[in-house]
């Protein structure tokens, strides 16, 4: 089984962040602020324990893996704001183990920047952030999204870098957000 959550993890994106953009586009600079998440998220996460995930700062504090349900349910917004389709917080939420949690997550943020990518400033005005709970919706426009849950999801993840630091796992110090890879 370990060595099968391995394999799983090569193959997971943004254990390095992707090379830049040709041009500094609306889409490419979005798509580079969710390329940076991705990459922080990543080693943020990498090689969590039992304990870690367990680890909350106080009593009313979220455990590391609440905060990764927590990430992970807006990167479902993130993904879903360029087609401006509605995220609808399901009635029964699933439970995902921490690799779930992780692999999903990192696939979403992929999926996200992907459909961001080169796109436009014009192409950028039909996004939308969208809930939608039972017969009510409400609609934001794409801003909300960078202010919200981008920059959200970048403030959790540094929550988690300190969390399993304080933990006893902190995370690889070979990690450079600057440069987007680790050294091995």
């Amino acid at each position: 089984m370990h060595h099968q959550i391995q394999a799983q993890e090569m193959d997971l994106p943004y254990k390095e962040i992707p090379a830049y953009p040709s041009d500094y586009s609306s889409g490419n600079l979005v798509s580079r602020m969710i390329d940076g998440l991705g990459y922080r998220y990543y080693w943020a996460t990498e090689g969590l324990t039992e304990k870690d995930l367990k680890y909350k700062p106080s009593e009313d504090g979220r455990t590391i893996l609440e905060t990764l349900e927590h990430i992970h349910v807006m990167s479902n917004n993130i993904l879903l704001a360029p087609d401006a389709k509605p995220y609808e917080i399901p009635k029964n939420p699933p439970k995902y183990s921490y690799e779930e949690l992780r692999a999903l997550t990192l696939q979403n943020i992929k999926a996200a920047t992907l459909k961001i990518l080169g796109k436009s400033s014009q192409e950028m005005e039909g996004f939308k952030v969208v809930f939608k709970q039972g017969d009510r919706t409400s609609e934001f426009p794409y801003w909300n999204m960078i202010n919200g849950m981008i920059s959200d999801c970048i403030h959790h993840t540094g929550q988690i870098v300190l969390m399993r630091r304080a933990s006893g796992n902190p995370q690889n110090p070979n990690v450079n957000v600057f440069l987007g890879k680790t050294r091995d």
